[in-house]
């Protein structure tokens, strides 16, 4: 057996006749165990509030959402319909017109955007489940469905026929206009739903259907913004988007559900690493204790480390010793940490222990990676502490 590893064992897991030591190892011991669990808990509430939003984003957001290269719209035309339909794996798709528009309800005005659908667009997405008051609009109709904060901040319901509400877009094209009316494209509009999902789209969006769309925006026929498709399961995103760029060239670019909400992604991300570094320098705050159980074990042990170096053992084999047991200490706490983070994420798993909201747990994922960002963290922190501390060990220490 290594010399150096048995003795670091034997000093790591036996006590020391000084009480104070051991009480200074078990509260060196115990704080990167607290940090390491700390560690891995945040780390795996952020993967579950990820997963979270991803989800959640699936009643509005498609698999796949194809939009123009350049300008706000492209031509589709059938022969595009027939490539798109050769295409294996696709389950659906929606046609999308979306533009920034001007909502109109008696002497308020709000701009939010506009979003015609087509009636393949519930086959895509599922946002009729998030419809709580009124239903969902039908085909060719001039109906539409709002959120609920464009529907507080004008202050209007559904199927309230007694206020107007109109939706305008200017007009495109050079030149002045004859007149006020010139300027804008308008159409009267019935609200017959409110939606909920979240705090921007509740504030910012409003549906009808594609055909209203068009003739609001004076579309052509073939002119959309986007298209929106579903994926058969199983179906593997990277080969849809092999197909839809050899079909369509440059033409257009693909999103997936996380591309949509890269900004609500940045932001988690950007939280998550600045609570690891702060998570960090707490872990980095506990292993100052065990550099400084290890200095005060290197004290105690003096006599046994002086009959060790007279019996012809090497300065640098003694410093081995305790830079071993500083290691071992944080490896086997960094351990039982991040068990029993595992066992604290399986219970909120299993149990919901902690709640979001009284209907939902708060969202938590293990994942392996986390794991090992966990331990590595910890190993390396710990081996760079126990070095510091080992060399504080000097032949004229041991002698005198």
């Amino acid at each position: 057996m290594n010399f150096p590893l048995y003795i670091a064992k034997r000093y790591l897991f036996s006590k020391s006749s000084n009480n104070a030591i051991n009480i200074m190892t078990l509260i060196a011991s115990g704080g990167v165990i607290i940090a390491a669990a700390a560690l891995f808990i945040v780390l795996s509430v952020f993967a579950g509030l990820k997963d979270y939003s991803l989800n959640f984003s699936s009643f509005v957001d498609p698999d796949l959402k194809v939009l123009p290269s350049e300008g706000k719209s492209f031509q589709w035309t059938e022969n595009d319909i027939k490539s798109l339909l050769k295409i294996e794996g696709i389950a659906a798709y929606s046609t999308i017109i979306e533009e920034r528009i001007i909502i109109k309800s008696e002497n308020k005005n709000l701009i939010a955007t506009l979003k015609g659908v087509d009636k393949n667009y519930l086959n895509v997405t599922n946002i009729d489940s998030m419809v709580t008051k009124g239903y969902w609009i039908r085909p060719g109709s001039h109906e539409v469905v709002s959120g609920w904060g464009i529907s507080n901040n004008l202050s209007f319901g559904i199927l309230d026929f007694r206020k107007s509400l109109s939706l305008y877009v200017p007009k495109a094209g050079k030149g002045q206009a004859s007149s006020a009316k010139g300027y804008y494209n308008s159409v009267y509009v019935n609200n017959v739903g409110l939606f909920e999902i979240n705090e921007e789209l509740n504030n910012n969006y409003i549906f009808s259907d594609i055909t209203l769309a068009k003739q609001l925006l004076s579309y052509q026929d073939n002119q959309l913004s986007a298209i929106e498709l579903k994926l058969k399961l199983g179906t593997k995103e990277e080969e849809i988007r092999t197909q839809l760029k050899a079909t369509f060239g440059n033409k257009i670019v693909i999103k997936n559900r996380a591309q949509l909400n890269d900004a609500l992604f940045k932001m988690l991300n950007t939280e998550n690493l600045a609570v690891y570094l702060i998570f960090t320098l707490v872990i980095i705050i506990a292993l100052f204790n065990v550099i400084g159980a290890i200095i005060m074990m290197i004290l105690d042990k003096k006599k046994s480390l002086n009959t060790l170096f007279n019996l012809g053992t090497e300065t640098k084999t003694i410093k081995s010793i305790f830079f071993l047991q500083g290691s071992l200490m944080t490896v086997v706490s960094g351990l039982i940490g991040v068990s029993i983070g595992l066992v604290v994420v399986l219970l909120q798993l299993s149990f919901e222990l902690v709640m979001l909201t009284p209907d939902l747990p708060y969202p938590v994922r293990i994942n392996f990676f986390n794991v090992l960002i966990v331990l590595a963290t910890i190993f390396t922190l710990g081996i760079i502490a126990s070095k510091i501390a080992s060399q504080r060990i000097t032949q004229g220490l041991i002698k005198s």
